[in-house]
């Protein structure tokens, strides 16, 4: 039976609900009395901010003055970005995507429309921008946007071809329609199709160009509300752009022509290009090209006009990448991009349309990229982009996140990083430089580190809620690549990115990193400052390939194993199985392949740069015909100078300083002859099993983004319609028991030790911890020449389902993190005094406490699936145990220090993030988060120390999401600001001929004829009114001086002019109901009027 310990319950340090841990029987009540700081107004969950390049983009928009670039995309997801560092992430509610972006120049706002028919106007002067005024069309479907600028009168054009004006202040409809049969009258018999362009006449705001897609161009004069002219051109139009005077405009047409029209001339156009066709000699017309989906015509003062274009290619350039044009003057300069063009806009000095436009770049929106080009430099070089937006350059398999690591570790990654940039962009500043870096206290240094598809590891600086790459390791160096399908070695076991990332292994202390890959492959890396050249590669094959039935006869050169040891005795050190430095066997004579690794390693010299040094690679070998099966756990101790691997067979331990390979044990090996399952031997041929095992690349997944699936442990992909119970009975009589965790520790091994020894800790998919004990030699170069000693010791604790994070804690409940070695330099002389200064290894088990009789206890806890048990040591009692969850599963668990203590954090397949305390395991937090909606989640979900966390939540960006109640609080000030007060640039001067004989910029009194008085009111039923959230609540992060109250005032004026309406509307609602009231009642008393009483 449980029982509460009394003086725990008083101290307050225990919740009262029922789902609290209780210590169990047989632990002394003292012995766990150990007072937690931590408590449950510490934790709160909010996200932070979102990196990487925005998933699906799909429209965009710049602000010249403020230097902003917003980017939207088809999940409705809304990007804005400054300056480098300054970046910030809004979500439409509706989810709809977004089809074009207007800013509100220099205001602070900007709109978007939606392919839900609704447009939103957002205002940017807070940190977290928030929707002022929603507006949803009811009727009809929106096409096109156009806000001229300094103007309040959004134009917006529809699939039926008409035209609606939008108040931008009252987000109200004018009474003021242009419909498209007033607007094309007699001029075609047809329908013109949808508005695929709106635009004013730069010089003349009363005149408005609309583009009809039919290939019908319409100016249109607001004030008579009649057609000036019609041009038509029997080719459909995707685009429309005006000369700065006002006097041409140039269509992009869907055969790959430009036509320039003089605005006076509508018969025909002044002149057709077609920049990629093919021009016949008999001056027959040129053969059609591809559309040109966008042209932009921009003025300079000195020279000629720029025409940028993207698309318009020949039909014959079969395979050819997608290209923007510059044309300027004679020269055409076409710019091959990576992926297609989905938007592109060219940046100009000036934000007024009636001057020379001065363009000075051209920002190029790609569906998986984003690139700015300076039009100013010959040649057209690229700027080089500072925002993180290459996570996604290969997919992304696997990450981990270090906070609050040593603070030399990211400027070393930083100097070797620094090396390997490309050369030739251009020396231009760049130019989205708007807004201001938040003013964030936060100081220590993070470090999220990605593993890739292709093999390759980045490690990234994630210090104050920003984001820049430091240094990318390119794994696949080390193999042999082939050049072709047909040289693909016939022993790998995946049909593609045979080098991918599964399991990463760091220490920052050390600096050691040890990656596994999908090819059931581990590399060992120092990180050195100096450029070495490896002449060959050291290489270790180990046969970890184990079945019940080999027990009696193992296969020749493999693993001789006497007999399974039992717990008690300490087997000699397993040195054997082949240590050779190139594959030594390969098929044998019937065809089967045996002893053969699935990469081949390279045998010429291999030149590494500074930074990551390959020290050792280890490769799983193919034992008679059945391939290796893939990693699914993985451990470095820079300290000890070992690396532990296992998988569904068993584990090996690789001492890398002396390159031999120490234990090469099955699972069933480790329990000796305890082993509590009773299990079915199998054959090797008969159910072999899928090669892809934890990653099922052979699955035929179509997206090379999900191809990795989870890394973490055994059959997670089939996990999420299973039961998870992992009782002996569940075991359905099979033979495997996956390895799932590591930890290297200096602890009891046995329950009647009094000193601490080195461990290895090893956790199994059926919820087994297991032990193995370490005997090392003396430090120095002993280390090297005598062979470190490895024996299991047995069974320690079983728990339900399978073990994914183990942790130590002192007599304190302080954690015990492994022992580690600091980093020195690898190729510094040998006698060298940095490198025994750097030796010193960090002290393991310091306790505070001055009690000797505490001194000598331990706690370790084991975190599995399903439940959290925290054991003291040596006496190996359960003194508390929490069941996380009953109906999902735990995917991730990470013990860390959060503010005054450390906790337990999990993450359930459920979506609940939870947080315990330790040693105590009280339930601290519990939100429903984020229901798991795609194994990349799962794959990727790490937290971390100070309330960090992050995944990937979508294949091209991290979201960060803390769990701290401080950081929520400093969160505010962390964010930089998108608006910042700048003057907006003088119009240009009219000159004084101009302004004598006329000729300059027209202007127009919008309000009178738009307004209700001049247009009067529209319809209720074509749109709806929709107030946004960021009306009350947006005023709280507003600028606070005149600025902050005007705009209060302005929003309570809305807010009441608002209440008004409804108030006008509700009146009109209740008159209308009076009048029918008082009809029925008159007919009544003319029915009755005749009639006697007794006649009712």
């Amino acid at each position: 039976m449980k029982k509460f310990n009394i003086r725990k319950v008083l101290d307050g340090l225990t919740a009262v609900s029922s789902p609290s841990p209780s210590p169990q029987s047989g632990a002394k009540e003292n012995d766990f009395i150990i007072p937690e700081t931590i408590q449950s107004e510490h934790f709160q969950l909010c996200k932070t901010v979102r990196h990487g390049f925005p998933y699906q983009p799909s429209s965009m928009a710049f602000d010249p003055v403020q230097k902003i670039l917003a980017i939207g995309t088809q999940s409705g997801a809304l990007r804005l970005f400054g300056r480098p560092g300054v970046e910030c992430y809004c979500q439409h509610e509706s989810g709809a995507a977004v089809i074009q972006l207007q800013f509100l120049i220099n205001e602070g706002a900007l709109v978007s429309a939606l392919a839900d028919d609704s447009v939103h106007l957002w205002n940017l002067r807070q940190k977290r921008p928030a929707v002022l005024h929603s507006l949803k069309f009811n009727r009809e479907r929106i096409t096109f946007c156009h806000l001229p600028f300094q103007s309040k009168w959004l134009y917006i054009g529809t699939e039926r071809g008409n035209i609606h004006i939008v108040n931008v202040e009252s987000f109200t409809l004018s009474g003021y329609t242009i419909m498209w049969n007033k607007a094309i009258e007699l001029s075609s018999k047809a329908h013109p199709g949808p508005v695929v362009h709106i635009s004013d006449n730069p010089m003349d705001e009363g005149k408005l160009i609309i583009g009809f897609e039919s290939g019908i161009v319409v100016l249109w004069d607001l004030k008579s509300k009649k057609a000036d002219y019609r041009y038509t051109y029997d080719e459909a139009i995707h685009s429309v752009a005006w000369h700065h005077e006002g006097k041409q405009f140039i269509c992009s047409h869907s055969d790959g022509t430009l036509t320039i029209w003089n605005i006076k001339s509508p018969a025909k156009p002044a002149q057709t290009i077609t920049p990629h066709g093919k021009q016949p000699k008999d001056g027959k017309k040129p053969e059609p090209c591809k559309p040109i989906l966008k042209v932009e015509y921009k003025t300079t003062r000195a020279g000629e006009p720029y025409m940028i274009l993207s698309g318009g290619l020949s039909y014959d350039t079969v395979g050819r990448r997608p290209c923007l044009t510059v044309m300027h003057g004679k020269s055409t300069a076409v710019l091959e991009m990576d992926y297609p063009i989905v938007d592109f806009l060219t940046l100009c000095e000036t934000p007024y349309p009636n001057d020379f436009q001065e363009p000075y770049a051209v920002v190029v929106l790609l569906e998986k990229d984003l690139v700015v080009i300076d039009l100013a430099q010959n040649g057209y070089p690229i700027f080089e982009n500072p925002y993180p937006l290459t996570i996604h350059e290969s997919p992304v398999t696997c990450c981990e996140y270090v906070a609050d690591c040593p603070v030399d570790l990211i400027p070393a990654l930083y100097s070797v990083g620094s090396r390997q940039k490309r050369q030739g962009y251009s020396k231009k500043e760049w130019p989205v430089s708007g807004g201001n870096w938040g003013q964030g206290t936060q100081s220590y240094p993070e470090i999220i580190i990605t593993g890739h598809a292709d093999g390759s590891v980045k490690f990234w600086d994630a210090s104050a809620i920003m984001l820049q790459v430091l240094y990318k390791l390119k794994t696949a160096k080390v193999f042999e690549k082939a050049r072709s399908k047909e040289e693909k070695p016939s022993t790998e076991i995946v049909d593609e990115d045979p080098f991918a990332i599964q399991l990463m292994s760091w220490c920052p202390d050390s600096r050691m990193l040890c990656v596994a890959g999908v090819s059931a492959h581990v590399i060992i890396y120092r990180f050195s400052k100096q450029e070495i050249t490896t002449e060959v590669v050291q290489l270790l094959e180990v046969r970890l390939q184990y079945e019940l039935n080999d027990l009696d006869s193992p296969e020749g050169g493999g693993y001789q194993t006497p007999a399974p040891p039992t717990p008690s005795t300490s087997p000699s050190p397993q040195t054997s199985g082949p240590q050779t430095h190139h594959s030594t066997s390969s098929n044998s004579s019937d065809g089967i392949r045996d002893n053969v690794p699935c990469l081949k390693v390279r045998n010429s010299p291999l030149k590494q740069s500074p930074g990551y040094q390959v020290e050792l690679v280890v490769q799983l070998v193919w034992v008679s015909g059945e391939p290796p099966q893939q990693i699914s756990s993985l451990a470095i101790n820079s300290s000890y100078g070992l690396v532990v691997f296992g998988n569904t067979n068993g584990l090996a331990v690789v001492d890398y300083l002396q390159k031999t390979v120490l234990l090469n044990l099955s699972t069933v090996e480790l329990y000796g002859s305890n082993d509590p399952y009773q299990r079915q031997p199998r054959s090797p041929r008969k159910s072999r099993q899928p090669s892809g095992g934890l990653c099922d690349i052979n699955e035929g997944s179509a997206t090379s983004e999900d191809r990795c699936k989870s890394p973490t442990s055994d059959n997670r992909d089939n996990s999420f319609s299973r039961s998870r119970s992992s009782s002996v009975t569940s075991i359905d009589k099979e033979a495997r028991e996956a390895i799932t965790s590591f930890y290297f520790c200096e602890t009891y091994s046995r329950k009647t030790d009094s000193t601490l020894t080195p461990a290895l800790w090893v956790g199994t998919s059926l919820g087994t911890v297991l032990s193995i004990s370490l005997s090392m030699p003396p430090a120095g170069e002993q280390r090297l020449l005598q062979p470190v000693i490895v024996s299991p010791s047995g069974t320690l604790i079983r728990l339900k389902g399978s073990i994914i994070r183990m942790a130590f804690l002192d007599a304190t409940g302080s954690l015990l993190p492994p022992a580690s070695e600091l980093w020195y330099e690898p190729n510094a002389p040998a006698n060298g005094e940095e490198r025994e200064r750097g030796r010193k290894r960090r002290p393991v088990s310091v306790s505070p406490s001055t009690s000797q009789e505490l001194n000598e206890h331990q706690y370790a806890l084991v975190c599995s699936e399903k439940q959290a048990k925290v054991i003291a040591l040596p006496s190996q009692n359960c003194i508390f145990k929490h069941n996380i969850t009953e109906t999902s599963f735990v995917l991730r668990a990470d013990v860390v220090q959060s503010g005054s203590g450390i906790c337990l954090t999990c993450f359930c397949a459920n979506g609940h993030i939870m947080t315990l305390s330790l040693p105590g395991l009280r339930p601290l937090l519990d939100v429903n988060y984020l229901p798991l909606t795609d194994m990349r989640i799962a794959r990727t979900f790490c937290f971390t120390n100070l309330g960090q966390a992050m995944y990937l939540c979508s294949p091209t960006e991290i979201q960060r999401i803390t769990y701290s109640q401080d950081v929520c609080e400093n969160l505010q000030e962390m964010l930089g600001e998108l608006f910042t007060p700048v003057e907006t640039p003088e119009a240009p001067n009219r000159g004084f001929f101009k302004g004598l004989f006329g000729g300059g910029a027209q202007s127009l009194d919008r309000e009178e004829l738009f307004g209700e008085s001049g247009a009067g009111k529209a319809s209720r039923s074509l749109a709806q009114h929709i107030p946004g959230p960021g009306g009350i609540e947006g005023m709280k992060g507003a600028a606070s001086g005149i600025v902050g109250d005007l705009a209060r005032a302005r929003i309570a004026l809305d807010e009441r002019g608002q209440k008004l309406s409804e108030v006008e509307e509700k009146t009109a609602a209740m008159m209308a109901s009076a009048d029918s009231f008082s009809k029925h009642a008159h007919e009544m008393m003319l029915k009755c009027k005749d009639k006697k009483w007794y006649q009712f």
